[in-house]
């Protein structure tokens, strides 16, 4: 399997999430934010970091960048989508997902290992989890509040479009703690914790972040 990795200006975390990609026995292809060109890729993830510096909103000059086109029409056809962290936002900006990204409640910027609870193992990029499982991740953003209008957040609540939830205090303020989020059809992931910091013991705080580059490995031989 083929997962590409998208490298904006700013983008941090693309080795990374390379890197997660070769854990979990797939080929990370590089793909350049000017480059509509997919490269014949399964799947596609949308790194952490500072997409163009973060200017106007997190994420919303490179929902116009030409691989965003391409991008875009996949998922719409339902190749899986991860945006993690910056790759969230940028999902959130291009309307693949609902809701918004906004400034932590305590407006500091926040890095420190997070625990979750998985909430929906039917996405393309959960079913390797247990529903309720708890795993510990790194968390890192300044923007990372997620805000939705209430509809919105009932509609993610009864469709079970919730990803994961925070565990303990709110971290950023996120309504009703959401870590992340699908959209309906589940193909699509928006996730503010970075899984791929979080695969090898020697580097990480766990390997809780694999199961979900495998569980999109399973989605994609399903087929």
């Amino acid at each position: 399997m083929r997962i590409g990795v998208v490298t904006f200006p700013g983008t941090l975390d693309d080795r990374d999430a390379s890197r997660a990609v070769k854990y979990a026995g797939a080929e990370a292809v590089s793909l350049w934010h000017g480059d509509a060109d997919l490269k014949g890729v399964d799947a596609v993830i949308l790194p952490g970091g500072f997409s163009y510096g973060d200017y106007l909103r997190c994420g919303a000059i490179s929902r116009f960048a030409p691989v965003m086109t391409e991008i875009i029409a996949q998922a719409n056809k339902g190749m899986p989508l991860l945006g993690i962290c910056n790759g969230f936002q940028v999902l959130c900006e291009a309307h693949l997902l609902p809701g918004a990204l906004t400034r932590n409640h305590e407006l500091h910027f926040l890095c420190r290992d997070q625990t979750l609870k998985i909430e929906n193992t039917t996405s393309a990029w959960t079913s390797n989890f247990k529903k309720g499982q708890e795993i510990v991740i790194p968390l890192k953003n300044g923007e990372g509040s997620f805000q939705c209008d209430d509809e919105t957040l009932k509609a993610l609540e009864d469709n079970n479009r919730i990803i994961a939830r925070y565990v303990g205090e709110n971290p950023n303020g996120s309504r009703n703690l959401i870590a992340g989020i699908t959209n309906e059809r589940g193909n699509v992931v928006g996730l503010m914790p970075h899984p791929e910091h979080a695969i090898d013991s020697l580097t990480g705080p766990s390997t809780d972040g694999l199961p979900f580059f495998t569980s999109v490995l399973n989605a994609l031989v399903g087929k």
